[in-house]
């Protein structure tokens, strides 16, 4: 795992939700259609299981996206993500809409973004976030830059470095050495 600095190790710890962008994030950015027009997306099992565990730590996982697909809609409550955001053209105001609702500050929210649509919330966030592979405009305006691609294991990664920075990794994760 790629050696985390310190700021971004302070501001990982006050975390309390993770919001993420889709194509791009949480799969490698492509849109794959038959020839009926059906939507499909590849997901790595991985990003899903930490996702799993961040929510056992206590920490919500949502997710805002400006395309709409029933396959996001499938796969967030396979995983019991209950905030997801489709179809939204301004991700900046529905930001805003997460917080009220959830009642955080800028400072407990993270956002995982790759393009420029996610400028306004990379911006607000207080762990803004971007994938290695992302839109090369976007890494001056994050805090952190994972090591894996998007859709290959960067949500992962990113759990990971939150869990290790509360302190929750080994809780989460202790059934799973047990065995």
């Amino acid at each position: 795992m790629k050696r985390v600095p310190l700021s971004v190790q302070g501001k990982a710890r006050k975390i309390k939700l993770l919001l993420l962008d889709v194509d791009g994030v949480l799969t490698d950015g492509g849109i794959y259609l038959d020839d009926r027009g059906v939507e499909i997306k590849r997901f790595d099992v991985r990003d899903g299981q930490g996702i799993v565990l961040l929510q056992r730590a206590g920490v919500r996982v949502g997710i805002i996206t400006g395309r709409s697909s029933n396959v996001v809609r499938y796969r967030a409550r396979e995983l019991g993500v209950k905030i997801v955001y489709q179809g939204a053209a301004n991700k900046g105001d529905i930001y805003e809409e997460i917080k009220r609702k959830t009642a955080l500050e800028d400072s407990q929210i993270a956002y995982m973004g790759d393009d420029v649509s996610d400028l306004p919330v990379l911006r607000r966030a207080g762990l803004a976030i971007t994938v290695r592979d992302s839109w090369v405009m976007l890494k001056p305006h994050v805090h952190y830059v994972t090591q894996a691609d998007g859709g290959r294991g960067a949500v992962r990664e990113v759990v990971e470095m939150l869990l290790r920075a509360s302190g929750a990794w080994p809780k989460v994760t202790a059934e799973h050495f047990r065995r």
